[in-house]
Protein backbone atom coordinates (compact mmCIF):
# COMPACT_ATOMS: atom_id res chain seq x y z
CA UNK A 1 0.00 0.00 0.00
CA UNK A 2 1.66 3.44 -1.05
CA UNK A 3 0.86 6.47 0.99
CA UNK A 4 1.11 10.21 -0.42
CA UNK A 5 2.02 13.11 1.84
CA UNK A 6 0.48 16.19 1.67
CA UNK A 7 2.18 18.84 3.26
CA UNK A 8 0.46 21.12 5.41
CA UNK A 9 1.59 24.32 4.84
CA UNK A 10 1.15 25.68 8.41
CA UNK A 11 4.00 23.49 8.97
CA UNK A 12 5.92 22.61 6.48
CA UNK A 13 6.30 25.35 4.08
CA UNK A 14 6.17 28.29 5.73
CA UNK A 15 8.73 28.06 7.93
CA UNK A 16 12.51 27.40 7.47
CA UNK A 17 13.75 24.16 6.11
CA UNK A 18 16.43 23.98 8.73
CA UNK A 19 12.96 23.57 11.52
CA UNK A 20 10.54 22.15 9.02
CA UNK A 21 8.36 19.01 9.61
CA UNK A 22 6.53 16.88 7.57
CA UNK A 23 3.29 17.40 7.06
CA UNK A 24 -0.08 15.24 6.59
CA UNK A 25 -0.25 11.85 5.77
CA UNK A 26 -3.41 9.46 4.13
CA UNK A 27 -4.46 7.03 1.82
CA UNK A 28 -5.09 8.89 -1.44
CA UNK A 29 -8.37 7.09 -2.75
CA UNK A 30 -6.53 5.22 -5.84
CA UNK A 31 -4.34 3.56 -3.43
CA UNK A 32 -6.95 2.48 -0.64
CA UNK A 33 -7.27 -1.30 -0.21
CA UNK A 34 -9.49 -3.19 -1.64
CA UNK A 35 -13.52 -3.11 -0.06
CA UNK A 36 -13.60 -6.75 1.20
CA UNK A 37 -16.40 -8.60 -0.85
CA UNK A 38 -18.14 -12.12 0.02
CA UNK A 39 -18.03 -15.22 -1.79
CA UNK A 40 -21.23 -14.11 -3.74
CA UNK A 41 -19.56 -10.81 -4.70
CA UNK A 42 -21.55 -8.30 -2.29
CA UNK A 43 -19.46 -6.07 -0.13
CA UNK A 44 -18.79 -7.53 3.31
CA UNK A 45 -19.41 -6.06 6.66
CA UNK A 46 -15.93 -5.15 6.71
CA UNK A 47 -16.21 -3.20 4.27
CA UNK A 48 -17.91 -0.49 6.33
CA UNK A 49 -15.23 0.26 8.78
CA UNK A 50 -12.62 0.22 6.09
CA UNK A 51 -14.17 2.85 4.27
CA UNK A 52 -15.43 4.74 7.58
CA UNK A 53 -11.64 5.21 8.46
CA UNK A 54 -10.74 6.00 5.05
CA UNK A 55 -13.90 8.95 5.06
CA UNK A 56 -12.58 10.11 8.75
CA UNK A 57 -8.76 10.21 7.50
CA UNK A 58 -9.44 12.71 4.78
CA UNK A 59 -12.05 14.57 6.36
CA UNK A 60 -9.52 15.35 8.87
CA UNK A 61 -6.72 15.98 6.44
CA UNK A 62 -9.54 18.83 5.02
CA UNK A 63 -9.96 20.24 8.52
CA UNK A 64 -6.50 20.41 8.95
CA UNK A 65 -5.67 22.19 5.39
CA UNK A 66 -8.53 24.65 6.87
CA UNK A 67 -6.97 25.22 10.43
CA UNK A 68 -9.44 23.65 11.83
CA UNK A 69 -6.89 21.56 13.82
CA UNK A 70 -9.60 20.78 17.09
CA UNK A 71 -11.73 19.54 14.26
CA UNK A 72 -8.62 17.14 12.78
CA UNK A 73 -7.93 15.90 16.20
CA UNK A 74 -11.40 14.55 16.74
CA UNK A 75 -11.85 13.41 13.34
CA UNK A 76 -8.47 11.37 13.83
CA UNK A 77 -9.18 10.49 17.12
CA UNK A 78 -12.34 8.38 15.88
CA UNK A 79 -10.24 6.64 13.65
CA UNK A 80 -8.54 5.51 16.35
CA UNK A 81 -11.85 4.53 18.31
CA UNK A 82 -12.32 2.01 15.13
CA UNK A 83 -8.26 1.34 14.71
CA UNK A 84 -6.59 1.66 17.51
CA UNK A 85 -3.18 1.10 15.84
CA UNK A 86 -3.42 3.40 12.82
CA UNK A 87 -0.40 5.06 12.43
CA UNK A 88 -1.56 7.66 9.62
CA UNK A 89 -4.39 8.78 12.54
CA UNK A 90 -1.15 8.64 15.00
CA UNK A 91 0.88 10.72 13.03
CA UNK A 92 -1.45 13.58 12.04
CA UNK A 93 -2.37 13.73 15.77
CA UNK A 94 1.54 14.12 16.22
CA UNK A 95 1.75 16.69 13.44
CA UNK A 96 -1.19 18.59 15.20
CA UNK A 97 0.77 18.37 18.87
CA UNK A 98 4.02 19.35 17.63
CA UNK A 99 2.72 22.41 15.89
CA UNK A 100 1.35 23.68 18.82
CA UNK A 101 4.19 23.03 20.69
CA UNK A 102 2.90 20.21 22.78
CA UNK A 103 6.32 18.09 22.09
CA UNK A 104 5.81 15.30 24.58
CA UNK A 105 2.19 14.65 23.08
CA UNK A 106 4.18 14.81 19.67
CA UNK A 107 6.48 12.28 20.53
CA UNK A 108 3.98 10.03 21.95
CA UNK A 109 1.92 9.99 18.50
CA UNK A 110 5.20 9.02 16.65
CA UNK A 111 5.79 6.58 18.38
CA UNK A 112 2.61 5.07 18.64
CA UNK A 113 2.74 5.11 14.71
CA UNK A 114 6.03 3.88 14.49
CA UNK A 115 5.32 0.63 17.20
CA UNK A 116 3.07 0.15 14.10
CA UNK A 117 5.20 0.67 11.79
CA UNK A 118 8.63 1.12 12.79
CA UNK A 119 9.64 2.19 9.17
CA UNK A 120 7.30 4.55 8.56
CA UNK A 121 9.85 7.84 7.53
CA UNK A 122 7.55 10.79 8.03
CA UNK A 123 6.99 9.76 11.52
CA UNK A 124 11.04 8.94 12.22
CA UNK A 125 11.71 12.54 10.77
CA UNK A 126 9.09 14.59 12.69
CA UNK A 127 10.82 12.22 15.72
CA UNK A 128 13.91 13.25 14.77
CA UNK A 129 13.33 16.86 14.44
CA UNK A 130 11.86 16.74 18.23
CA UNK A 131 14.45 15.26 19.37
CA UNK A 132 17.20 17.08 17.62
CA UNK A 133 17.65 20.08 20.21
CA UNK A 134 17.61 17.83 23.15
CA UNK A 135 18.87 14.64 22.27
CA UNK A 136 21.14 15.04 19.69
CA UNK A 137 22.81 11.17 19.65
CA UNK A 138 19.26 9.44 19.18
CA UNK A 139 18.42 12.17 16.48
CA UNK A 140 21.58 11.17 14.37
CA UNK A 141 20.70 7.57 14.56
CA UNK A 142 17.35 7.95 13.65
CA UNK A 143 18.06 10.62 10.05
CA UNK A 144 20.71 7.88 9.58
CA UNK A 145 18.26 5.64 9.74
CA UNK A 146 16.43 7.42 7.23
CA UNK A 147 18.97 7.80 4.62
CA UNK A 148 19.97 4.48 4.99
CA UNK A 149 16.28 3.35 3.57
CA UNK A 150 16.31 6.76 1.19
CA UNK A 151 19.41 7.97 0.02
CA UNK A 152 17.68 10.55 -1.82
CA UNK A 153 16.21 12.34 1.33
CA UNK A 154 17.90 15.39 1.24
CA UNK A 155 16.23 17.31 4.03
CA UNK A 156 16.58 14.36 6.02
CA UNK A 157 20.79 14.38 5.07
CA UNK A 158 20.60 18.32 5.96
CA UNK A 159 19.52 17.50 9.08
CA UNK A 160 21.76 14.64 9.65
CA UNK A 161 24.35 17.40 8.59
CA UNK A 162 23.38 19.83 11.38
CA UNK A 163 22.92 17.32 14.43
CA UNK A 164 26.75 16.01 13.51
CA UNK A 165 27.84 19.96 13.39
CA UNK A 166 26.50 20.28 16.94
CA UNK A 167 28.31 17.30 17.78
CA UNK A 168 31.67 18.70 16.70
CA UNK A 169 31.65 15.67 14.15
CA UNK A 170 32.63 18.19 11.10
CA UNK A 171 33.98 15.86 8.43
CA UNK A 172 30.56 13.68 8.63
CA UNK A 173 28.80 16.92 8.85
CA UNK A 174 30.49 18.22 5.36
CA UNK A 175 29.91 14.78 4.53
CA UNK A 176 26.15 14.93 4.86
CA UNK A 177 25.77 18.30 3.44
CA UNK A 178 26.92 17.50 0.21
CA UNK A 179 24.88 14.58 0.12
CA UNK A 180 22.49 16.85 0.91
CA UNK A 181 22.90 19.42 -1.91
CA UNK A 182 23.84 17.00 -4.09
CA UNK A 183 20.21 15.86 -3.99
CA UNK A 184 18.47 19.06 -3.55
CA UNK A 185 20.91 21.65 -4.98
CA UNK A 186 18.30 24.79 -3.81
CA UNK A 187 19.27 23.21 -0.11
CA UNK A 188 22.46 25.10 -0.45
CA UNK A 189 21.35 27.92 1.26
CA UNK A 190 20.51 26.32 4.19
CA UNK A 191 23.79 24.81 5.10
CA UNK A 192 25.81 26.31 7.32
CA UNK A 193 28.30 29.10 5.89
CA UNK A 194 31.58 27.29 7.06
CA UNK A 195 30.59 24.31 5.66
CA UNK A 196 28.66 25.53 2.15
CA UNK A 197 31.51 25.82 -0.10
CA UNK A 198 32.82 22.45 0.56
CA UNK A 199 29.00 21.03 0.33
CA UNK A 200 28.97 22.35 -3.23
CA UNK A 201 32.33 21.12 -3.98
CA UNK A 202 31.76 17.30 -2.46
CA UNK A 203 27.99 17.64 -4.40
CA UNK A 204 30.26 18.28 -7.77
CA UNK A 205 32.74 15.91 -6.96
CA UNK A 206 29.59 13.16 -6.67
CA UNK A 207 28.49 13.95 -9.64
CA UNK A 208 30.99 13.78 -11.21
CA UNK A 209 31.75 9.86 -9.70
CA UNK A 210 28.31 9.07 -11.05
CA UNK A 211 28.69 10.27 -14.54
CA UNK A 212 31.95 8.76 -14.62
Amino acid sequence: MRTRMVLWTGVAATVVVANAVSGWVHLPGGDSPATPVTASGSASPAATPVRKTENLLQTGIRQGENKDFPGAARSFKKVLDLEPANKFAWYNLGVIAQHDNRTADARAAYDHALKSDPGFEPALYNKAILLGPTDTDQAIVILRRIVDADPKAATAYLHLGQALARKGRHDEAEDAFGLAVHADPSLRQFVPERFRASASAASTATQAGIKR
